[in-house]
Formats: structure tokens, sequence, C-alpha cells
């Protein structure tokens, strides 16, 4: 039997490439799981007591499958641009968690409500004529990837939608009727009650725009964001806005300088951001495939979510070259954590044991090779910045960048290595990591940078010693 990913496309990813198939094998496999978890998301509702889901909610939930269905028919990529949209897997998560529990929960209600919001958005992306009446929720009736309604100050908001001849109305009684359009810069209205979702340029030409979501209901939930006091900009103003698209200009130049591979991936995997507040405090950092969690004194957070496949959550960044760091950084978890689905990595256990020069707390096994697969991603996209600029002030700040990451990653390589609970695929890709971690090191940064970086890691175990004692 051939294996699920073939040694090739594991030594691709392994050196934190990948080429379309590699890719696309990934991407394929994550829309496939959403589209089971949305069919069990309605069998679920079919087998949850009345206490869970009432017979009148049930009934709607049919009626709004059969909205998607007609939608998919009319036009199936439309459709499923709404129903792989990444924010829709932290909400069908959260509404299989409800519809399986032992008691109803009390945000239920409101969940499943969303799936008539989902069901309206692909038929309107579809193109499809319909008509359906909404719920909005504390004042804001959110159409997934194209928009919200400000319905006012009530708690729960009866909305009347309709779609004839590519034009959508939302009417409230006695407040007017909305009138919205899909173009091609997203869902437009004349109405200022209308908030269209931002939308970035492509990356590069016949591309998918990115969202700049931050009206998603569930684009933070259940993330633990609070935890780490952070929370999600939400209702970016025009300044706002202007700040993302204007530093977001420069991402492109970036990643095409820090290798084509960096381009194709942005633009494979990447289909939503998420801003987020920013942190209190002056370095960036990012977490591995989870919520953001920053260290002391960080301006910039970054993060992803697993249930949220193509999604990236971040503060705004101070530069265009942070910007794209940004994105080559989580892209790697999105990559890491779409290859473990396919195939098991390792056996190692969820203990947190080991020393990781990026974070402060000790980390389990799995979250040490995340942050060093994302790491190794960073030292090469830096050190190809260095190469790549004539400008000495960014040469400088890139050997720097570099000169870390590299040298936090030496740092863990030895323990990924000598563990014995490595998969046979998840020793193709140790392998292909430590020989992509020996290529950079044929190009060394200035001898000042690597001094710097070696006694930053040194002080960071130092730290992490006496933090982690026990």
């Amino acid at each position: 039997m051939s294996p699920v990913v073939p040694e090739p496309l594991l030594r691709e990813l392994g050196r934190t490439e990948g080429g379309s198939e590699a890719l696309g094998l990934l991407v394929r496999d994550q829309h496939t799981r959403r589209l089971v978890l949305l069919r069990a998301l309605l069998d679920a509702a079919s087998a949850a007591p009345a206490a869970v889901c009432p017979p009148g909610r049930l009934d709607r939930l049919r009626q709004d499958w059969a909205l998607l269905e007609a939608a998919e028919r009319a036009d199936r990529a439309a459709a499923r641009s709404v129903l792989l949209h990444p924010l829709a897997g932290p909400w069908a998560q959260r509404c299989l968690r409800g519809l399986t529990a032992a008691a109803p929960t009390p945000e239920l209600t409101t969940d499943l409500a969303h799936f008539s919001a989902l069901a309206a958005a692909a038929a309107i992306r579809a193109g499809l004529s319909f008509q359906a009446r909404l719920t909005a929720p504390d004042g804001l009736l959110v159409l997934p990837t194209l928009g919200a309604l400000r319905t006012g100050p009530r708690t729960r908001t009866a909305v009347d939608i309709a779609q004839t001849e590519g034009v959508v109305t939302l009417r409230q009684d006695g407040l007017g009727t909305v009138t919205v359009r899909l173009g091609e810069h997203g869902a437009r209205s004349g109405d200022p009650r209308w908030l269209p979702v931002l939308t970035l340029p492509a990356v590069l030409p016949g591309a998918a725009p990115v969202p700049l979501d931050d009206l998603d209901p569930y684009r933070t939930a259940g993330s633990g964001l609070q935890r780490f006091g952070l929370s999600s900009a939400a209702g970016l103003d025009s300044g706002e806005r202007a700040a993302w698209r204007e530093l977001w200009a420069g991402v492109a130049p970036m990643l095409r300088i820090g290798g084509a591979h960096r381009t194709a991936e942005t633009v494979a995997l990447l289909r939503c951001l998420v801003p987020l507040s920013p942190p209190p405090g002056s370095t960036t950092v990012s977490s591995a495939a989870g919520c953001p969690s920053p260290r002391e004194g960080a301006a910039q957070c970054s993060g992803t979510r697993r249930e949220a496949f193509g999604a990236i959550l971040s503060s705004k960044p101070a530069t265009a070259a942070h910007f794209a760091s940004t994105l080559v950084h989580e892209l790697q978890h999105t990559k890491l954590a779409a290859l473990a689905d396919l195939t098991p990595l390792h056996h190692e256990d969820a203990t947190p044991r080991h020393f990781a020069p990026w974070r402060p707390d000790a980390r389990p096994f799995d979250g040490l090779l995340q942050g060093a697969y994302s790491h190794i991603a960073l030292a090469d996209y830096w050190q190809r910045c260095a190469l790549g600029t004539d400008r000495s002030s960014a040469r400088d700040l890139a050997w720097a960048e570099h000169a870390r990451c590299q040298e936090q990653v030496g740092a863990v390589l030895p323990v990924l290595a000598a563990s014995g609970a490595l998969t046979p695929a998840g020793r193709v890709l140790v392998n292909e990591m430590i020989f992509m971690y020996h290529r950079l090191a044929d190009t060394p940064p200035p001898p000042g940078h690597l001094a710097r970086a070696v006694a930053y890691v040194g002080t960071a175990r130092m730290i992490w010693r006496q933090r982690n004692a026990s």
C-alpha cells in the first residue's frame, strides 16, 4: 500500500517548502474534513433530544441545508467559498459540541441560528434567487465572507433577506430596506448600516483576494485569547483599514524576496486574516497552531487555529517585512497541522517538559516540533531578505532575525532528532529540517549577529531553567 503522503512530498514539506502537489494534498484533505464536519453537524442535530434541538429548530436546519444544496447546484465553487471559509470551522465544531452535550448549552440557539446566515451567504455567492428570515443576535447580522448589517440595540432582531437578479435586500420592520450588491470588490451598499468585509488585494494576479475579517462572530470564539490578555480587533474604522491595506501592499514584494515558495504557499493556503488588538509590550512573538501567547513586552502577536484552516490571527505588524514574516511563520503551523491530520508524525505524549527558546514555558514535544518547523522557515526567509537587499539597515535587521531564529532551531533540533517516538513520516520530516538547518549555515550571518544570537539563546535557557526548575 502506498503511503498517504508520498516521501518526495514529505521531503518538500520537511524543508518548509511544498509544490502545488504537496500543498494541494493538504488543502483537499482539509476541505474534505470540513464538509464531513458540516454533515456531522446535521446528523447530530437529527439525533439530538428535543430538549437540545427542538423540532422547530431541526426543521429550520433542514431548510438551511436544502438552501446550501441548491446553492451548490447553482455554483459549486461560489457556495463552497462560504462553506470552506476558515471561520466556519470554529462555529461548526462549537455547534457539534453543543448538539452532543448531555444538556442544552446557553449559546446553542444562537450558534444554530448562524447556520441560516451561512446558507444565505452561500446562496448569495452562488447567485441564487431566494428569500428567508434570519435572526441577528446582539445588534449585528453577519453574513460570512460578505459583511454585516447593523440592526440596532435589541438582543435579537428578525431580518428578512432576499436575492433577486443579483441584488440582495435586507429589511427590518419599521427601518426600511438595505440594498447590497456583490461585485468585484465585495458586497457593497450605500447604506451606512451595511459593513462590508475588507478584502486585501491578491498576492499574485489571478489569485483570490484575502479578507481581513473583523466581523465574523466566531473569529476568536474559543481561542483562549483572554487567557493571555489579548482580544480581537472589532469594527476597524476607516483609518485602521487604510493602515492595514497600506502595509499589505508591501507584503508581496517581501514574499518574493523570501523565495517563490513563500508566495506559492500564501496563495495556496491563506484564506483569511483576523485582526487582533496589539498586546502590551515590544517584541514580535507567535504561537504554535493555537491561540496567540505573547512574551512579556510583546508589541505584536499572531497565531493559527487548527479548526480554522487557512486563517491567520494577527495584530498589525510594524513593517511589510514583518507582515510577510508573520505569514511565513503562521503558514508553517498551518502546513504542519494539516500534515499531522493526514499522517501521524510522532507518538510522544503531551507532557510539557521541553525547553523552547521562543517561549518562557515548558513545551510538549508537538509544540517543540511546531515551533522548530516555523522558526527554521523564518531563518530561511530572513536570510534571503538579508542577501536580497542593498539597504544596510534592512540587511542588519534581517541578519539579526535570521541569526536568532537559526540559533533557536539549533538548540532544539537534537531533542527532535533523538526522539524514539517519531513515526517514519516524522523521521523524514525532521531529517529534512536538519538538512535545511545545515544548508542555511553554509551562509552564516556576520559574526556580531551570531554572537548576539548565541547569547540570546543562552540567556533564554538560563531563565527557563530558573522558571521551570521543577
